[in-house]
């Protein structure tokens, strides 16, 4: 996809890569030495910190020529100073995926409540299944859970300002999320701590698991004969007040260098990868992800592509994840390690929340 888009814009391409984590564990350490001119990363405020901090270039003259994007993308591609830093590429909603030869075998509806979830997921372990797969060795998968609860409990503008340091995680509105959380453990996998995210997923592919809320890149594995048999429904409504129409559909898509060492070369990049050429080539080599501009082409999307599609145009409010929608350093050291403690010991709430509160306070306050 890279040599084709600079073929497009008629600039060489040597790709660096990197593993996805070690990247992002390490992406403050690369900003501040040589990066790369151009360089994938998340839109939002993850992408809006670094522009904060002047570690990444401004392409604001790229977004004058761009089309097919919407305003929402525009603005996720925003910094605080109206300046756009970010080209973005695809999306992917986070839904609750299933086989649909389970659900036809065993007779079981789509739950559109929480109550009607737990049900389900009550059945599901009676006939010998794993209601909820569930895997947080990395850190982050755990993250879409607390998203999706707490926009289902308390609404998507509390989560943003939660996420932003607006709000107090020991508001008794936060805890709301975790003392729900834990009424849903029961029917979670159990060692999640000791499982990857890969691994929850093969456990939903040998049916071993009859639900698991992730990304859409849950298909990355099942074989592409199975993938026609995964499906998904939006997590169910908790409050019909707040209903379910928020979701997680992180926007990946590409950032410059503060000082690219060919900055028009990186422009003309940029601006190629931006055209709906560049997003097919990369949705036809990875299928468990949708391009963002609507001049894309469809017609080869399977089922699962354009159900995502829809599921994204239809929502009212898009998050894009716990660990995009707030500060790198906050969701790394404080975040990670206190779902993870929360995981061991679900009972010991309200002091994990105190002490998130307190780690909040400090590192938001070095803004």
């Amino acid at each position: 996809m890279l040599a084709n888009a600079g073929k497009a814009a008629g600039v060489d391409v040597k790709v660096n890569t990197v593993d996805h984590n070690t990247f992002q564990e390490n992406i403050n350490n690369y900003l501040q030495g040589k990066p790369d001119d151009v360089f994938t990363w998340f839109a939002g405020y993850r992408m809006q910190f670094f522009a904060e901090k002047g570690l990444i270039g401004d392409v604001s003259d790229v977004w004058q020529n761009i089309t097919g994007m919407s305003d929402a993308l525009k603005t996720a591609s925003t910094g605080a100073d109206g300046k756009q830093y970010f080209v973005p590429l695809t999306n992917y909603p986070w839904a609750v995926f299933y086989r649909k030869s389970v659900f036809a075998e065993k007779g079981y509806q789509v739950p559109k409540t929480l109550d009607e979830f737990k049900t389900l997921g009550t059945q599901m372990k009676k006939d010998g299944l794993v209601p909820i797969a569930f895997a947080d060795k990395d850190g982050w998968p755990a993250f879409g859970t607390f998203d999706i609860l707490n926009m289902r409990i308390n609404g998507y503008q509390f989560h943003l300002d939660l996420m932003a340091g607006k709000e107090a995680w020991t508001d008794p509105k936060v805890k709301t999320v975790f003392d729900t959380w834990q009424g849903l453990l029961p029917l979670h996998q159990e060692g999640s701590l000791g499982r990857t995210w890969q691994e929850a997923a093969q456990s939903l592919q040998k049916k071993e698991a009859g639900t698991y809320l992730l990304g859409m890149f849950v298909g990355q594995q099942f074989p592409t004969e199975e993938q026609a048999d995964l499906d998904f429904f939006p997590f169910p409504e908790i409050d019909s007040n707040i209903g379910a129409d928020a979701l997680d559909a992180p926007i990946d898509g590409f950032l410059m260098a503060k000082k690219p060492r060919n900055e028009a070369g990186a422009k003309k990049l940029l601006a190629a990868l931006a055209k709906p050429a560049a997003e097919q080539d990369y949705v036809t080599s990875d299928p468990t992800v949708i391009a963002v501009s609507s001049e894309a082409d469809t017609s080869k999307y399977s089922t699962l592509q354009l159900k995502g599609v829809e599921l994204v145009k239809n929502a009212k409010s898009i998050a894009q994840f716990l660990d995009r929608d707030t500060r790198p350093d906050f969701s790394s050291t404080v975040m990670i390690p206190s779902i993870q403690a929360w995981i061991k010991s679900p009972g010991d709430v309200d002091s994990i929340l105190k002490d998130i509160e307190s780690q909040k306070k400090t590192i938001f306050a070095s803004q």
